[in-house]
Order: structure tokens, then C-alpha cells, then sequence
């Protein structure tokens, strides 16, 4: 039906070109962002299960400066006990030299000055291992923790090990020397002590140490496993964007083309006229 007052191949070439345009607009954003997804309105659904996601991702960047600030705390006090372990050394060598009975006084005592010395080091190793507000080694506190999960329920524990003087694992005294014949053949053995005791003490931090490593290691899997998720979700395959915004466009030029015609048609009417 030809008519003045309705052009229907005008309003549905019209319909055709405005979806056209709504597409186009889409794959310009896409474009432009990356992203396929980038707000709710593009995908309500997809947009939630994406930001739930990222929340999770950003838990883990917490969990892991968590692990890492209890690992460095570990490494600090591991530090602090090799550095003790070979100020031992030292001191059972003074020690041993000390114990020998044709040593003269005077060389016994420059020997125990030495000793003293390298004893009064241990104290200041110990008030120094502190990182974080944590001193794992002078018996300040009874261990260090980390959180092992997003959710914070599960955590990981290292526990501390005192090596002051006159402790449990360092059993030189904060008194000791080696002044006398007989007081360093004694003392030769009580260092023996602290030195076996220190590589024990030793290997507990570094077990603590390595657990904190691997949870690091599996945390940071986790979170770039969510990322690649969150990628699949949300990113724009650019190869196929490009090929649908070089068919959108041809589309388009259809589209206008085709309501250019429709809104022609009318004029035929006033053919039948002259």
C-alpha cells in the first residue's frame, strides 16, 4: 500500500539500522576496553561471578604479604642464629686454646677479653633479630603466624626459639669466661652444647621458613588461576571484535542505504498524480 502517512519499509529498515548501531556500539566498546564485559549492563550475570573473582584475587595479594611478612620474620631470626652459631665456633676455639696448661697469664687473659667479647656479640645479635615488631630469638614472643586462606580461618605457625644467653639452647652464661685453666675445659663442653643446640633450633626455623614458601608458591598459583578465570569471563577476543566491527560497519552503510530508499518510496505517489 503506498501511503503519505505510514512508510512501514521506512520504520522497519529504521529497526534493522538502529540494531545495527546498538551492536556497533557494543564492539567499539569492547574494543576500546578489552573487554567483552565491562560493566553489569553489558552482563549482569557474568559481571558478579567476575567481581566475586576479583575479591578473591585481591584476598590472596593479602594472604600473600601475610606469608611473606612471616617468612621474612623466620629469615631475620635464621640470620640472627647462623650469625650466633659462628660466634660459638669462635668462642670453643678461645675456649680450647684457653684450656691448654702451659698457656702464660697474660695470654689467657688478652684470650679471655677476646672471649668476652664475642660473648657479649650473642646479646646484641638477639636485641637486634626483629622484624615486623617480631624477635623470634630473645624470648619476646612464642611465635610468628601467618594467614593461610581467603576466608582467614586456616593459618600457618612457626614457633620461636630463644637464643639468648643462659637459655635453653644458648647455655653459656651471660657471666662466662674462660679466665681460668679449668673454667675453659669446662666451658669447651658447654659451648659443644649451644652449638648442637643451635642447629637444631636451626633446622626448625628453616622448616617454618619453607612452609611459608610454599604457601607463597600455592597462593600466587591460585590467584593467577583466578585471574586467567576472570579473563575468560571478561575479555574481548579482539580477532574476532575486529571481525565483527568490519561486518557491523558494512551493516551499517546497508542500513542507511536501505532507509535512504524506503523514505524515496513515497515520492512514486506523486507519479500517479501528473
Amino acid at each position: 500500500m503506498l501511503s503519505v502517512n505510514t512508510n512501514t519499509g521506512a520504520l522497519v529498515a529504521l529497526q534493522y539500522l538502529n540494531n545495527t548501531q546498538a551492536q556497533l556500539s557494543q564492539t567499539q566498546s569492547a574494543i576500546n576496553s578489552g573487554m567483552k564485559v565491562a560493566n553489569a549492563k553489558d552482563d549482569g550475570a557474568v559481571f558478579a561471578q567476575a567481581q566475586n573473582m576479583r575479591g578473591d584475587v585481591a584476598a590472596y595479594q593479602s594472604v600473600q604479604d601475610s606469608l611473606n611478612r612471616g617468612m621474612s620474620t623466620v629469615d631475620v631470626a635464621m640470620s640472627a642464629g647462623q650469625s650466633i652459631s659462628d660466634l660459638l665456633i669462635e668462642m670453643k676455639a678461645k675456649a680450647l686454646s684457653a684450656s691448654d696448661t702451659s698457656l702464660d697469664t697474660a695470654s689467657r687473659s688478652a684470650m679471655n677479653q677476646d672471649f668476652i667479647a664475642l660473648r657479649d656479640q650473642i646479646s646484641t645479635i638477639v636485641g637486634n633479630a626483629q622484624f615486623n615488631g617480631y624477635n623470634l630469638v630473645d624470648g619476646s614472643t612464642t611465635q610468628v603466624t601467618a594467614l593461610a586462606s581467603t576466608d582467614g580461618t586456616r593459618r600457618i605457625t612457626v614457633a620461636a626459639e630463644n637464643m639468648s644467653l643462659s637459655g635453653s639452647i644458648v647455655t653459656v652464661s651471660t657471666g662466662a669466661s674462660i679466665s681460668t685453666q679449668s673454667g675453659a675445659s669446662t666451658m669447651v663442653a658447654a659451648i659443644q652444647t649451644s652449638l648442637v643446640n643451635i642447629d637444631a633450633a636451626l633446622g626448625k626455623l628453616s622448616s617454618g621458613s619453607k612452609k611459608f614458601s610454599i604457601q607463597v608458591d600455592f597462593s600466587q598459583k591460585l590467584s593467577d588461576a583466578l585471574t586467567g578465570g576472570i579473563g575468560n569471563l571478561v575479555d574481548a577476543n579482539m580477532a574476532t571484535e575486529s571481525a565483527q566491527l568490519q561486518s557491523l560497519q558494512i551493516k551499517q552503510q546497508l542500513g542507511v542505504q536501505a532507509l535512504s530508499i524506503a523514505n524515496q518510496a513515497p515520492q512514486t505517489i506523486l507519479s500517479l498524480f501528473r
